[in-house]
């Protein structure tokens, strides 16, 4: 029953550590825009700068990330991104200076990293060598939660508190989360890994699948951050949907939370590039909807689709670098998370532009749902060159 106790508080660890670092630190950011667009006086492109900043710190994080392999300062910089979270989130509302908000909001993507890598990194180490199974679908449940909940909060805080404050109040939520996150999750295990994990080996994919599926996956990180930066402002500018965009993003968190377990099912059933394929043409149809018919329940619809998939398709990506390096994943999450994070740094500044120039973030989503689709051939292409590698693979019966 203790183990099972502990099992439960450091799974808890994880899910608190991305509601505070990746749903707080970063996605409160999301229903705050339009607020901060109208009190604060913060320009349109310059709102898409800030989001570009921001994955260019959570860049940052996840080459550093990726370069560490000392669990010890995993540990610790994972305790450090924890704090960082919460100070940053309250440096926001202490401030309407541009280029101070710039550099909390890419100090804020460092904790991001903390929380996404470091944190997945160190409780799944946990779980190995505690002889459970690796349960990190759990654990990117707060991912969503974290969204529905800076949703939710921004919801009911705009007809009482101006923007300043509720930076303020999350920052305080924010604290109250850290107390747990940092105690529930031990010191990390130096021991040597189990002698089990000796039978494992690698078996690394060819040149040309790893380029063509690095392109597909930036695609997807176009498609993934227009949509999840921008999608509060986009609802509360089409007509008939004033202020229901802090809603249709608390569905985009409520739908996110289980997504990456459903995603982990149906791979197990219809293998993980089909299963990659499938939730990009939902999440194609997801970012278009809300455009195509500008009405509460398509923008629902779309939030659910747009949810249900973007954390699904990163716990896929992630599955299949533990099946090609299982003795070292992070080998190809370092070359994929470059990748994605490329495109979170480029997408939103241009969307901002383009928002800027027609006054509407509509063509924001059309460039989504145009790379995404790009990315979707590429998907089947790799299909197409996953077949054929294995059948040349594939041994010849000995004619001798």
């Amino acid at each position: 029953m203790n183990d099972q106790i502990q099992r439960f508080k450091v799974l808890s660890a994880g899910v608190l550590s991305l509601i505070l670092m990746m749903g707080i630190a970063r996605f409160a950011y999301t229903p705050l825009l339009p607020i901060m667009q109208q009190q604060a006086g913060l320009g349109v492109s310059e709102g898409g700068w800030l989001a570009a900043i921001n994955y260019l710190g959570y860049l940052c994080g996840a080459l550093i990330a990726a370069l560490i392999s000392d669990l010890v300062i995993k540990d610790r910089l994972y305790r450090i991104g924890l704090v960082v979270a919460v100070i940053t989130t309250a440096g926001m509302g202490l401030t309407d200076n541009f280029w101070l908000w710039s550099w909390l909001r890419f100090f804020a993507g460092l904790s991001t990293a903390a929380g996404m890598l470091l944190g997945s990194g160190l409780i799944l180490n946990w779980l190995i060598r505690h002889n459970h199974r690796s349960e990190l679908g759990i654990h990117f449940s707060g991912v969503g939660l974290g969204i529905a909940l800076c949703a939710i909060a921004v919801e009911l805080m705009s007809s009482y508190v101006d923007w300043r404050s509720q930076w303020l109040i999350l920052t305080l939520i924010g604290a109250l989360i850290l107390i747990p996150a940092w105690a529930w999750l031990p010191s990390p295990d130096t021991a040597a890994v189990p002698s089990s994990s000796g039978a494992m080996a690698d078996a690394p994919p060819s040149r040309a699948f790893m380029r063509l599926f690095m392109v597909a996956y930036f695609c997807a990180g176009v498609g993934y951050v227009i949509s999840a930066t921008f999608i509060v402002a986009i609802v509360d500018q089409l007509p008939g949907l004033e202020g229901k965009g802090a809603w249709t993003f608390m569905v985009v968190g409520l739908a996110a939370a289980p997504a990456a377990i459903l995603w982990d099912l149906v791979a197990r059933r219809f293998g993980n590039l089909n299963a990659l394929i499938s939730a990009s043409v939902l999440q194609i149809i997801g970012i278009l909807l809300p455009v195509i018919e500008p009405n509460l329940i398509m923008s629902m619809i779309g939030a659910i689709l747009f949810g249900g998939t973007i954390v699904g398709i990163v716990s896929l990506v992630l599955t299949m670098a533990g099946r090609y390096y299982p003795t070292r994943p992070a080998k190809m999450m370092g070359k994929m998370t470059l990748s994605y994070g490329v495109a979170q740094i480029i997408a939103p500044a241009i969307t901002g532009l383009l928002a800027e120039r027609s006054g509407s973030y509509s063509d924001g989503l059309y460039l989504a749902a145009m790379m995404m689709a790009v990315g979707t051939v590429l998907l089947l292409l790799l299909k197409a060159l996953e077949r054929s590698e294995i059948k040349v693979l594939k041994p010849t019966p000995d004619r001798a």
